[in-house]
């Protein structure tokens, strides 16, 4: 399957006019991206999670059972909903801005990856994902293959595999190529195209209905729902607007039940989001997450870092209920909303909004309807979750 695979990209390459040994890094990291040789059983590679035709998420069906990823084994979970790949690259490295006293951008929920790069390397050495014991595993594997190695020489070195990692922490200058390769892929326009219907309103290709409008005007009002103080980076209606400022926010999202219930866990898990990045240790960022780009949110359901909500109008009333009695209720449980994960670092103060009435919630939800990337717009008819098969 490995060798199909590989051969498969290559052809492909080599079909639209380049030939194998003139593959550049991006076209390099486009086949690594395919390839599922770098698991352990050789099932899943890193479009098993990061799905192109899915918006670069995990649409398989273990989703409906518990909403984290399969590893390549075949029965080890993770803790976590698998984040969107596509806009990614609009992240910074990982660091804390003095002047804004926030940390931002990084990788994964927690920015424990400083670049697309480190990210990367994270899931072929973890053992419920790819499951690959070492980054010299990673090397021997891209060593046998010819056109790997005949690539990786070219590209970083005729000695690339000739030396290891020379201090605790560090990996083998093969496997940070990889790593390098796999980020020149994810830059591209594959993986951010702005091409939705807001960017075409932007253009002035599209005209937005009346309520893709007042959606669009809650979001950017300050007077509101403050949408725009953690999902815009620049101004309003800026061209390739990622959505998220790339910071770190605790919103009160509840344990997801759904996945405790798996047992994998322990039914006292709690997820510290940005506590666990090894660079954070002040108790203040617990239960902080990276907040999401809301690029492509309408087709990459579930929500949140454990994947609670199901529908993107529960998401809308989930902050909705802090400033409205008359969302009381999670309207997929018909039950109150759930108490906060990590209740003590809650940012209550950005929290605070008019109440919505039932048509602001679907002007917003609307709104964010039209930031579908074009390719993916036929996804906001078809059914998120589908039906477990035997």
């Amino acid at each position: 399957m490995t060798k199909l695979v590989t051969l498969f990209c290559a052809a492909f390459l080599i079909s639209s006019g380049v030939k194998a040994e003139g593959l550049s890094e991006v076209q390099l990291g486009q086949v690594l991206f395919f390839d599922p040789a770098f698991s352990v059983n050789g099932t899943m590679s890193c479009a098993t999670c990061h799905v192109p035709d899915q918006g670069f998420t995990d649409h398989r069906l273990n989703r409906g059972k518990g909403f984290v990823s399969l590893g390549d084994d075949g029965h080890a979970l993770g803790s976590r909903n698998t984040p969107m790949a596509a806009y990614a690259n609009t992240s910074p490295d990982f660091h804390f801005d003095e002047a804004l006293e926030e940390y931002v951008g990084g990788q994964f929920w927690d920015g424990r990856a400083n670049t697309l790069a480190d990210q990367a390397l994270g899931p072929p050495l973890n053992p419920v994902e790819m499951g690959l014991s070492s980054d010299q595993q990673v090397v021997e594997k891209l060593q046998q293959n010819p056109l790997y190695k005949a690539t990786f020489e070219r590209l970083y070195g005729s000695n690339i595999f000739a030396s290891k990692a020379l201090k605790k922490g560090q990996v083998a200058p093969a496997y940070a190529a990889f790593g390098k390769a796999l980020q020149a892929f994810e830059e591209t326009a594959a993986f951010s195209s702005y091409d939705s219907k807001y960017d075409r309103f932007l253009k002035g290709e599209y005209q937005l209905t009346v309520l893709e409008d007042l959606g669009r005007t809650l979001f950017f009002s300050n007077n509101n729902v403050n949408c725009n103080s953690c999902h815009m980076l620049k101004t309003e209606d800026s061209e390739k607007e990622p959505f998220t400022n790339h910071q770190y926010r605790n919103i009160g999202v509840p344990a997801n039940p759904n996945l405790l219930k798996l047992g994998h866990l322990g039914s006292d898990f709690v997820d510290h989001g940005l506590l666990e990045n090894p660079a954070v240790t002040d108790p203040k960022y617990d239960g902080k997450f990276k907040t999401p780009s809301l690029r492509n949110v309408a087709v990459t359901a579930p929500y949140m870092h454990n994947g609670v909500f199901k529908d993107l109008r529960t998401v809308v009333a989930f902050y909705d209920h802090y400033n409205n009695p008359k969302h009381s209720l999670n309207p997929e449980t018909g039950k109150p909303w759930a108490e906060p994960e990590v209740p003590a670092t809650v940012d209550k103060e950005e929290l605070k909004a008019h109440a919505l009435s039932e048509r602001k919630i679907d002007a917003l939800v609307a709104f964010m309807k039209t930031l579908t990337d074009k390719r993916y717009e036929p996804l906001l008819e078809a059914p998120q979750q589908p039906a477990l098969k035997k």
